[in-house]
């Protein structure tokens, strides 16, 4: 049996160190090549969605004044909620979010509760995230 300052036995240990930690810097380096992939594959996606929002702001003035385009309105929903984006709530009376929100237009009323009177430009979310806050005219109630 080799004893412990044998020079072959402090050189295997030495070497399987060296070993393990070429392994877990390797690992380590996977990860973070993966993480970076993800973020830019994320990103990418973000990117795109964002360069389609003025043709959807088309769609939706052409649904609004041709009512045989009503039909289409649906699918589009569908669509857009398959690939995470959706549109941000801007009913009329729905109060308002600075975070989802952009007030453009102040309309005067009597209450302190600030409500959207107007939607002048839709807003999205993006699978979570505000891609593009909805352009609003607000008035108080």
């Amino acid at each position: 049996m080799p004893k412990k300052s044998d020079p072959n036995l402090l050189k295997i240990t030495e070497l399987t160190n060296d070993l393990q930690r070429t392994r877990a810097d390797f690992e380590n380096y996977r990860k973070q090549i993966d993480a970076q992939k993800s973020q830019a594959t994320a990103f990418a996606k973000y990117e795109t969605v964002k360069k389609f929002l003025p043709l959807l702001d088309d769609l939706d003035r052409a649904i609004s004044a041709t009512p045989e385009l009503k039909p289409l309105e649906k699918n589009l929903e569908k669509t857009l909620n398959e690939l995470k984006l959706q549109k941000i709530n801007t009913t009329p009376g729905t109060e308002f979010n600075p975070d989802l929100h952009d007030a453009v237009m102040m309309e005067d009323g009597e209450g302190e509760k600030e409500v959207v009177a107007e939607t002048l430009r839709a807003g999205y979310t993006y699978d979570g995230n505000v891609i593009r806050p909805a352009m609003v005219k607000v008035k108080n109630i």
